[in-house]
């Protein structure tokens, strides 16, 4: 079994692709962006659209989807990254955090759209998605979700409940006791979707240097070994590694996930099975779990692992522990027994960016032209299109739906200084685990232990 070298879906796609030049040395540009994942290069291509003759600059430490937008579980979906009562408390109130619903949900289709006209073929496929509950704590906390999403509303056409029957009959569960619905979502390839982006954002002109880390972003500078580039703007992102820069270390915690993936399953398996529309999979546990068919018949799975580094440390080939990968595979025998014999292919890992209040911001400081957008809490494949969109919305000075969003210059507070942040995250993950494990029982009532560690941790 291969660990790590950044992620499968690297190796899926046929390797690395060549690398391109470092920053030869100071250069000026009218905006440059740090970070060449999915919201950097969303941000640069919809930048070049609108104005060609802007000199867009990329930034990328290692190489364009070295991080989170080449190693996710290949959910483009339009969940929200963060708390709608948290957003709500913005100006336009519950108008303004169904409107960023609605505009994820389109969202969607707009990266759909861009596959389709700049050739992207990024396996793309809208089977929607679906959330399982396998014990009674869980059947009940999915039915509060469904309850919470009428109540902001949510319609039949936006999630459904299916009773064990329908269930079942979408996915072969022998344990499930229902699930939620949802067709705003889409299974992707990561890998394939950030090369073609990243090639899609040259055609437009913009430039990308790689292998070129940036030590700080000062106002109009993002400072590297190779030289200084100065620009009216300079926007970060940098998501989960947002931590390595100065002055930003308590900024966004470094989460770790960690995923596998099988061998390809064969046609008498998957008949057994079914998923035959590729929706996205979840389930309503504490430490979720999160999941896809993929393309060539493999199923990839994935979930917290050791939830935090010290001193929000990340790694860099992407290796994961050897008891996360076992966790993970008994999970997934145990949600799908028939997948007893099959073997696990392919172990990696990555980081996302948390904010302390696990609410995303798309932020723009006129004055010192520092940009910023991050923090999607795990649901960022869509939401850095919408983001990017956003950024260069407020970079180009309009007035449009999406600089109306809730989440455009919201505050989230800092993390706590170490220790306090690692033993925290440590103390909160072992608490939701154990609090699965009390709810194995008959019991529908979710554990006090988990409602009081989501107190502490603010989450949504």
């Amino acid at each position: 079994m291969r660990n790590g070298d950044v992620s499968f879906w690297w190796h899926a796609r046929g390797g690395f692709p060549p690398r391109r030049p470092s920053l030869p040395g100071p250069a000026e540009a009218d905006v440059c962006i740090v970070g060449a994942g999915f919201t950097g290069l969303w941000t640069a291509w919809y930048l070049k659209q609108a104005e060609p003759r802007l000199r867009v600059i990329v930034l990328e430490a290692a190489f364009a989807g070295f991080g989170a937008s080449g190693r996710n579980g290949g959910w483009l979906t339009a969940a929200m990254p963060g708390s709608r009562d948290l957003y709500a408390r913005s100006p336009r109130g519950r108008a303004g955090v169904l409107d960023m619903q609605r505009q994820l949900q389109q969202t969607v289709d707009e990266v759909a759209a861009v596959c389709a006209a700049e050739g992207i073929d990024a396996h793309l496929v809208k089977g929607g998605s679906l959330s399982v509950a396998f014990t009674p704590a869980q059947h009940e906390r999915l039915r509060e979700t469904l309850r919470a999403d009428q109540s902001w509303g949510l319609g039949e056409a936006d999630v459904r409940y299916l009773d064990r029957s329908e269930t079942v009959g979408r996915i072969n569960f022998p344990n499930a006791r229902a699930a939620l619905y949802t067709p705003h979502c889409a299974r992707l390839q990561p890998a394939r979707l950030v090369t073609g982006l990243a090639e899609a954002a040259e055609r437009a002109g913009a430039v990308i240097y790689e292998a070129t880390p940036v030590s700080a972003i000062e106002p109009h500078r993002a400072c590297t070994l190779f030289g200084d580039v100065t620009a009216r703007y300079v926007l970060r992102a940098t998501e989960g590694y947002t931590a390595q820069l100065a002055g930003q270390r308590r900024t966004l915690l470094p989460m770790n996930s960690s995923m596998i993936v099988t061998e390809p399953l064969g046609d008498g398996l998957w008949r057994e099975i079914g998923w035959d529309a590729c929706e996205t999979l979840g389930d309503e546990a504490h430490v979720y779990i999160y999941a896809q068919r993929t393309a060539d018949g493999r199923i990839a799975i994935g979930g917290r692992g050791v939830p935090y580094r010290f001193a929000s440390g990340v790694d860099h080939r992407g290796a994961t522990q050897t008891e996360t990968i076992t966790s993970l595979t008994h999970t997934l025998r145990t949600l799908l027994p028939q997948l007893d014999q099959v073997q696990i292919e392919h172990a990696w890992c990555g980081v996302l960016g948390v904010p302390r209040d696990w609410c995303a911001t798309v932020s723009l400081d006129a004055a010192t032209g520092l940009g910023w957008a991050g923090g999607y809490t795990g649901h960022g494949v869509a939401a850095a299109n919408l983001a990017g969109r956003t950024l260069a919305d407020l970079v180009l000075g309009r007035d449009t739906p999406r600089t109306a969003l809730p989440w455009v210059n919201h505050r989230s507070r800092r993390w706590e200084p170490e220790p306090a942040r690692w033993l925290g995250v440590r103390g909160l993950y072992s608490s939701y685990r154990l609090a699965d494990r009390l709810e194995n029982g008959e019991s529908p009532k979710t554990s006090l232990l988990a409602r009081a560690a989501d107190a502490i941790a603010g989450a949504p």
